[in-house]
């Protein structure tokens, strides 16, 4: 729990906080943001890999900038979703790249076929990151999380010439392993 504080800077930011999907209410202080934690942690533990959630670390501090997941997505959790949220501060870092470039490989190492990325319309700084991330859209969907979302994917096959660059920040698992 010692990463709550830095977990709030992110989930506790209005700009990140609302294009969340699902639709995730702000975190409003620290100790919602613990219980949160610790729901997720729990998750995770139940989680069957490839799916996870991680904390992204930068590499020269160690200091959490923001979450990634790639989770299965509702109503047949047939589909994984990968999402990254940061800390607004840390945002045109490159650290997002980094960040779908690491669970990615991850994700196909496992042997996934494919990921998605769902991102509510109107955010441009999601989908532009996902297109430069080697995902390619594939259309709009009210399918997942009762919202209008589109959707973007990325196949194994899209993936190979989009290695992980050095200096990529640290991906730590909720769980610890």
């Amino acid at each position: 729990m010692e990463d709550a504080p830095a977990a709030l800077d992110v989930y506790g930011h209005p700009d990140v906080a609302r294009w969340l999907s699902p639709a995730m209410d702000r975190v409003e202080d620290l100790g919602a943001m613990r219980l949160l934690l610790q729901q997720w942690i729990a998750e995770d533990e139940r989680t069957a890999p490839p799916a996870g959630r991680w904390a992204i670390q930068r590499l020269e501090d160690d200091q959490v900038i923001g979450g990634a997941i790639l989770l299965p997505l509702p109503p047949g959790n047939e589909d994984l979703e990968f999402g990254c949220q940061l800390d607004p501060r840390f945002w045109g870092g490159g650290y997002a790249g980094e960040a779908s470039r690491a669970v990615a490989g991850w994700a196909f190492e496992q042997d996934a076929d494919e990921i998605f990325a769902v991102v509510r319309p109107g955010n441009a700084r999601a989908a532009a990151s996902a297109r430069r991330n080697g995902m390619h859209w594939v259309g709009e969907t009210g399918k997942y999380f009762g919202l209008n979302l589109q959707v973007f994917r990325m196949r194994s096959a899209d993936f190979h010439g989009t290695a992980v660059q050095e200096g990529a920040p640290r991906l730590t698992r909720m769980d610890g392993a």
